[in-house]
């Protein structure tokens, strides 16, 4: 039996799990390191989980534009703080383009639901 949990915050429980997994993606050293990638496993295997119980009520369209958007923007934060990667100016207007798009959607669409 599910719980319930209001959409977006399950939406917004999905994104951070899978940003975690995707941390524990780069840890695992290529599944080379067992507790990163055991970890990686139940990160993405819990985003998932959360993301179905957001789409009882977002659209999927929506659902998964802000999944993957926000997921985008936020590893691409951890991968500049955690792992020291190093984003052109070309990578940040992209991440700036993905912002705003979920900021559209989410502002301005009918389509989403709040």
């Amino acid at each position: 039996m599910a719980i319930w949990i209001p959409p977006y915050v399950a939406l917004a429980v999905a994104i951070m799990l899978e940003v975690t997994g995707t941390a524990f993606l780069q840890k695992s050293e290529q599944f080379t390191r067992l507790m990163p990638t055991i970890l990686m496993a139940l990160a993405y295997g819990l985003s998932f989980y959360f993301l179905t119980l957001a789409l009882r009520a977002i659209p999927l369209g929506v659902a998964y534009a802000m999944w993957a958007g926000l997921g985008i923007v936020l590893v691409a934060l951890i991968g500049l703080v955690l792992f020291g990667q190093k984003l052109d100016l070309a990578a940040i207007s992209g991440v700036g383009l993905i912002v705003a798009g979920v900021v559209v959607m989410n502002t301005l669409s009918n389509t989403a639901t709040h």
